[in-house]
């Protein structure tokens, strides 16, 4: 006699199928499949830098050694790395595309760092300015 494919294993395999679909929506995966099909009209989150498509930090957010960067930055200098003021490359490309010589970097120090760390101010041509904190895999607009 031959089982029926709704029995016990077919009511155990939905639920652990319907289980996996759950935990890959939760996870993001499902939750960014979901955004892509709304409409594109749709508002945008307020923390998201309209010109650059990044996402926004206060400057009041950032650490102090990033705002008295800034500061530095504001005045000219002097600076306490060689390096800072250097054009900064874009390579990653996560920085809106500008010509070459757009952008500046400046080093924000790091507490209990004997280098220039990963920290980073990237300041733009047009007075934008970016925070870094893992060495350009990702940069926030800094709101001023």
């Amino acid at each position: 006699m031959r089982r029926s494919a709704t029995g016990p294993r077919a009511a155990a395999a939905l639920v652990v199928a319907l289980l996996l679909a759950g935990l890959w929506f939760l996870s993001g995966q499902g939750s960014d499949w979901f955004a892509e099909g709304q409409d594109a009209g749709a508002s945008s989150s307020a923390s998201t830098d309209p010109d650059s498509g990044l996402p926004q930090i206060d400057e009041d957010d950032l650490p102090e050694e990033a705002r008295e960067t800034l500061e530095l930055i504001d005045d000219g200098g002097p600076y306490p790395y060689e390096r800072d003021g250097i054009v900064f490359g874009n390579r990653e490309g996560i920085l809106p595309d500008r010509p070459r010589g757009t952008y500046h970097e400046y080093t924000v120090e790091t507490p209990g760092v004997e280098h220039r760390g990963a920290r980073r101010i990237v300041t733009g041509r047009a007075g934008e300015f970016f925070w870094t904190e893992n060495h350009y895999e990702s940069f926030e607009s800094i709101q001023r």
